[in-house]
């Protein structure tokens, strides 16, 4: 379906895409991941023309869409793109900004055009929004919409630009629900995305892209669970971790929080979970802060999609020192809490360092 070979991209003297090879199969479903930066919007762009590539080339249905020859509108006909600020027009309603393609470009009659519009809200579960505009629905909504708009112009490619990435994450499961449908149904798929979970769901094959290449690909299972490249296996860590350095009792406590909000809406946590460790956090820090004017702390928050289970490891430099066996500590309250929110802790002396491994109690649901 989709063959490029050697694709490169330039933005005056930045090199964004090098070398890119790869081919896509009908009826496939691509994930493309990897950090930011990293050419992935890019290489979408490349291949829909959006923006012009500096070297390489993209053969669709065997037609090298880059040769001045080719009938680039037609070719895009079978090629849509889904993008993450949804795109719509504003001033149409739900059901105008469907029929509007199929109507001018596909000279499909108006009538014809609304029932198979009516059709394809049906299929993502807002037949009920046709007369509305779309400054009356949710950002989840809007997505939705984009995607049944796409789906209207008949594409036998469908080009995903971060699909979920302006949406609360209440919002992103209804949307990728919607995308799990089309891969059901066969359509191919090339979907830049941060939701790993449904990356690893919804893919054939998973493409981590780095300084502006394919650095490794490989299925879901070997991508996740057994990358083979040393920048695949820290950036699969990375996204399952958060990590934070205190080396002053001034540390910038709000900030932390914000950065710790951030990661668990990226791994979609239940707000109670978020709730209960932020709450540990802030009663482990208070615990601590006698220690912080001569000792440094590093904190590991980690996260296990399989086991579903979260952890946090707190690792102080200096002499021994288990707060939960020093029964000099006077804040008994503070140590209540954490254990009852606590499934296990466990107390490690490496080396010069203390290491004291919380594990919290099972999510709610």
């Amino acid at each position: 379906m989709i063959k490029i070979e050697h694709l490169s991209k330039k933005f005056g003297d930045l090199v964004v895409l090098r070398d890119v090879t790869i081919e896509i199969k009908s009826g496939e479903v691509i994930s493309i991941i990897g950090p930011s930066g990293t050419g992935k919007s890019t290489f979408l762009r490349c291949i829909n023309l959006l923006d012009r590539p500096s070297g390489g080339a993209i053969h669709i249905d065997g037609v090298n869409i880059l040769d001045p020859k080719a009938d680039v509108s037609k070719i895009r006909q079978k090629m849509n793109m889904v993008f993450q600020s949804f795109n719509l027009f504003a001033h149409l309603s739900v059901m105008e900004n469907l029929t509007i393609g199929p109507v001018k470009l596909l000279g499909l009659s108006r009538s014809d055009a609304e029932r198979k519009s009516r059709d394809l809200l049906k299929l993502v579960g807002l037949a009920e929004k046709a007369g509305s505009y779309p400054d009356e629905l949710s950002g989840g909504q809007k997505q939705r919409v984009a995607i049944a708009r796409c789906m209207a112009m008949e594409p036998r490619i469908i080009l995903f630009d971060e699909p979920t990435s302006a949406l609360d994450p209440t919002m992103v499961s209804e949307v990728l629900s919607v995308i799990r449908r089309l891969a059901k149904d066969g359509m191919t798929m090339a979907i830049v995305t941060h939701e790993m979970d449904f990356a690893r769901d919804v893919s054939n094959r998973v493409l981590y892209m780095d300084e502006g290449c394919i650095y490794e690909e490989g299925t879901p299972e070997e991508i996740f669970e057994r990358p083979q490249k040393e920048k695949t296996r820290a950036f699969i860590n990375r996204i399952r971790s958060f990590h934070y350095h205190i080396g002053t009792p001034d540390y910038d406590l709000y900030g932390m929080n914000a950065e710790i909000e951030m990661f668990c809406e990226k791994q979609i946590l239940p707000m109670k979970t978020r709730q209960n460790l932020l709450l540990i956090v802030e009663e482990m820090l208070q615990l601590y802060t006698p220690w912080l004017r001569t000792a440094h702390l590093d904190m590991t928050i980690s996260y296990s999609e399989k086991k579903e289970s979260l952890e946090v490891v707190f690792e102080s430099s200096g002499s021994a020192l288990n707060l939960f066996d020093n029964a000099q500590l006077p804040d008994e309250l503070g140590l209540t809490i954490i254990k009852s929110l606590t499934e296990s802790i466990d107390y490690q002396r490496l080396g010069d360092k203390n290491r004291l491994l919380l594990i919290l109690k099972k999510m709610v649901k």
